[in-house]
């Protein structure tokens, strides 16, 4: 079954909002073993919302479609639907009682006019009841497809999807078509270096077509897609259990978790195991190591706490640097990330100390490039060191030094090397 995926709202062309609801379905869809051929934005405008509408019912065999549904004049979803249909928008008295109905339930005297358009639907449009809101989704038959129009609001459009959608298109699909993914996640280590580590494994798979492999980089991490397509759930699992096998040996130690798993809640999982804490002295990251370990519930269970020395004079009056120390080295400088991880970690009684200094821009630093970046984590067994020299803008450098802190402090608890070990190619 092949689907595409149309989001509605000239908000998500000007990049007001961020298009997560396409994300969202794609995986959704996936799950389903619906195949998603494509996606579309288009803006509010009645003839462009049906001519996209239009094109994709002419490809797939399902469309789903989000926003436009709510109650303002730039809301245009129904009337492009009928305008594609060549039906007329008919008043659905069953949805103007629902609408009054939750009003009134929300103890709201005056029902505005206005948001009797959400009551409006073309001919022969079936009103999906939204539990988790006030617009209800529709589905219409165009065509060969079938369109499943949904809210633009996530919380709305997934609720509507789960109910509705969801159970109807796993009917269709029927046995045979179902569709499992599993991530791997890396962290340390180049989208490349991953690619080049799995080359074999991913050549063979492209032989077979199924499993397949993808592979998806953000800052400092790059993610590993085995999906697989069988008859059955078990079956999909084995052939992904197997790949997933060769997978983790080939990137070894880079692999810190799979699936939903975070660098911040392994690295607290690992500190609570331990029965160990941390604290933190940051130039470079300027509090966001500290931030990323108290993302996780419990933090203060395995969190002392930080310092920002962003300034020469922070890091003497907070950390104890020796000026000349400074004055020598530099504050970009491997020894300087030791002295201030070592000084944070005595000084509030913490098992390990994390410290991060470097250049994250514009403008070099001390001699050091843009990008130049030296983290140290210490211990009673003395200190870890990882120098990188990083690319990208200020902001982006911040975020990978995030992850290479907490990386080394994960290598330092499971008794790594300093740096990731893949397995290369073979020649």
């Amino acid at each position: 079954m092949k689907a595409e995926v149309v989001a509605i709202g000239t908000e998500l062309l000007l990049g007001d909002i961020v298009n997560g609801n396409a994300a969202w379905l794609g995986q959704a869809l996936a799950e389903l073993g619906v195949d998603v051929e494509q996606m579309a934005v288009v803006g509010d405008n009645v003839a462009r919302i049906a001519e996209v509408l239009g094109a994709a019912t002419r490809r797939a065999d399902v469309v789903v479609a989000t926003g436009g549904l709510g109650p303002t004049q730039d809301d245009l979803t129904r009337e492009a639907l009928a305008e594609l249909a060549g039906v007329p928008l008919e008043r659905d008295p069953e949805i103007e009682a629902a609408l009054r109905a939750r009003y009134a339930a929300l103890g709201r005297a005056d029902f505005p006019p206005m948001n009797l358009r959400m009551a409006d639907r073309p001919h022969g449009a079936v009103p999906l009841p939204n539990p988790a809101g006030t617009a209800p989704g529709l589905r219409m038959t165009v065509g060969n497809a079938v369109i499943f129009a949904l809210p633009g609001v996530p919380g709305e459009m997934r609720e509507i999807f789960r109910r509705w959608v969801a159970p109807e298109l796993a009917e269709r699909a029927g046995p045979g078509t179902v569709l499992l993914s599993r991530v791997l996640r890396t962290i340390g280590v180049w989208e490349s270096e991953v690619a080049d580590a799995l080359a074999d494994l991913d050549a063979e798979l492209a032989l077979r077509g199924n499993p397949t492999l993808a592979y998806l980089a953000s800052e400092g991490q790059t993610r590993v897609r085995i999906s697989a397509k069988a008859a059955n759930r078990d079956l999909a699992a084995a052939m992904i259990a197997e790949v997933e096998e060769r997978a983790r040996i080939a990137l070894g130690d880079a692999v810190y978790g799979a699936d939903s798993d975070t660098i911040e809640a392994v690295v607290h999982r690992l500190l609570t195991d331990a029965g160990a804490t941390v604290a933190t002295a940051e130039s470079l990251t300027g509090g966001l190591v500290g931030a990323a370990l108290t993302e996780t519930p419990g933090a203060s269970d395995v969190y002392r706490g930080g310092v920002i020395g962003y300034t020469v004079a922070a890091k003497v009056e907070l950390l104890g640097l020796a000026p000349e120390l400074i004055a020598a080295r530099g504050v970009v400088d491997p020894e300087v990330a030791v002295v201030m991880a070592e000084s944070i970690r005595s000084r509030l009684g913490a098992t390990y100390g994390v410290a991060t200094t470097g250049v994250a821009g514009p403008a070099r630093q001390d001699g050091k490039p843009v990008g130049t970046v030296y983290v140290a984590v210490t211990a009673e067994g003395g200190p870890t060191v990882r120098d990188v020299h990083l690319s990208g803008d200020r902001q982006r450098i911040r975020r990978q030094a995030v992850n290479i802190a907490l990386d080394l402090l994960r290598r330092r608890l499971l008794n790594l090397p300093p740096e990731p070990q893949l397995r290369r190619r073979r020649s």
